[in-house]
């Protein structure tokens, strides 16, 4: 139930969040979620898109420092509170979320939650055994 990440290391100047987007629709890689995270001269890109190995391959045989990691997807109830039960699952376990980014589509009733935590292994059967809809690699990719 593992999704695989893209990571972008990304300089903090003009057109470079461009330039990189331009490159994976340049090779018909369709992006389903990403999240951008900056300081004042660098971000991290993260981006979960249709076809992670060859994203990160067309990414590096274009220069950009990419790494692919494994995170958890979750579909929520796309209501007030959803979220909350599902990270009130974790943290009753004692399961620290690093990071987490959000999205919806038209394709699913609930809203998708990637979840970076400490333990995916020990994460998702905790969730499982708490009820919440792990989302599958080729489920999200398909999206």
């Amino acid at each position: 139930m593992l999704i695989k990440q893209i990571s972008v290391f990304i300089e903090n100047r003009p057109g470079r969040l461009s330039d990189i987007i331009s490159a994976l629709a340049a090779g018909g890689i369709d992006i389903r979620a990403l999240s951008l995270a900056d300081t004042t001269n660098f971000g991290i890109l993260r981006l979960i898109v249709n076809d992670p190995a060859r994203a990160a391959e067309l990414l590096r045989s274009q220069r950009f420092t990419v790494s692919v990691s494994e995170v958890l997807a979750v579909e929520i109830p796309d209501e007030p509170g959803g979220l909350a039960s599902t990270l009130a699952i974790l943290n009753g376990a004692g399961i620290s979320v690093e990071y987490a980014y959000a999205f919806i589509t038209r394709k699913a009733k609930g809203a998708y939650v990637i979840l970076r935590v400490e333990n995916n292994n020990i994460a998702v059967d905790t969730l499982r055994a708490g009820g919440v809809k792990l989302v599958g690699a080729e489920e999200l990719y398909a999206l």
